[in-house]
């Protein structure tokens, strides 16, 4: 059976020679695994640009039988061509680290249009934008796990769960000087709850810290999260 969805690129593995393995979260069916065939070939170019993280598609896919299978795209194509995504190196290091949150914590393969909604507004909203995006990976996590059902209402709420899961522990044991400084971050963390657009986060450091922050906060509420790689290419870009 075909099925007509959108869907959300979030990663993609080399089968064989020509072909992919991409994983893809649908408007209709969740997050599923496909195989693209031939789109590593030299001709017709171009078409392996469509599997980049957070591409937006229109997809004919065949449905697997039962839950977890493989199956094969039918027809694909861009549904919505960004304008800046993936010419700009900050942007698309900050997708590069948010597609792979997402593809670690939204696992489920059934249909929740809230949640889709909510992923493709924002990523055209960030595409869009042409100031201020600097705080978008912070507030696009903090609005994610409301979607995820563990959202906060305050920067003292999320770093109450760090504090007392023992993410503030340094290599020695002691909780006493990290907590401090997580105590910081309360401010910070209620103006992007708040408002963003008035957020006095000072410079890429203090961002970086809060995406720390943040991923420690999704590794107690999600299974088998994991280490963020990509985080660390995002801080050196931040930190330029």
């Amino acid at each position: 059976m075909l099925i007509k969805t959108r869907g959300i690129v979030l990663s993609y593995l080399k089968y064989r020679e020509t072909s992919i393995i991409a994983r893809i979260y649908t408007e209709r069916l969740g997050v599923q695994s496909y195989v693209v065939n031939g789109v590593r070939k030299a001709k017709p170019p171009g078409r392996i640009a469509l599997f980049q993280p957070f591409t937006l598609l229109e997809l004919v896919a065949y449905v697997a039988r039962g839950s977890g299978g493989l199956t094969r795209l039918s027809e694909f194509r861009c549904a919505e061509p960004f304008l800046t995504l993936p010419f700009e190196v900050q942007k698309s290091s900050v997708v590069l680290f948010l597609s792979e949150v997402v593809g670690r914590a939204v696992r489920e393969e059934e249909q929740n249009e809230p949640l889709f909604q909510f992923l493709h507004d924002s990523i055209l909203s960030f595409d869009q934008q042409t100031t201020g995006s600097e705080n978008f990976a912070l507030v696009f996590l903090l609005k994610l796990a409301t979607y995820l059902g563990f959202g906060v209402s305050s920067g003292g709420e999320l770093t109450d769960q760090v504090v007392m899961a023992g993410h503030a522990a340094t290599s020695k044991g002691a909780t006493g000087p990290a907590t401090l400084r997580l105590r910081e971050f309360d401010a910070y963390l209620d103006e992007l709850l708040r408002d963003p657009a008035t957020s006095t986060i000072p410079n890429g450091r203090v961002r970086h810290e809060l995406l720390n922050v943040l991923i420690r906060y999704y590794q107690l509420h999600v299974e088998q999260m994991g280490e963020i790689r990509s985080l660390d290419i995002l801080s050196q870009v931040l930190a330029e």
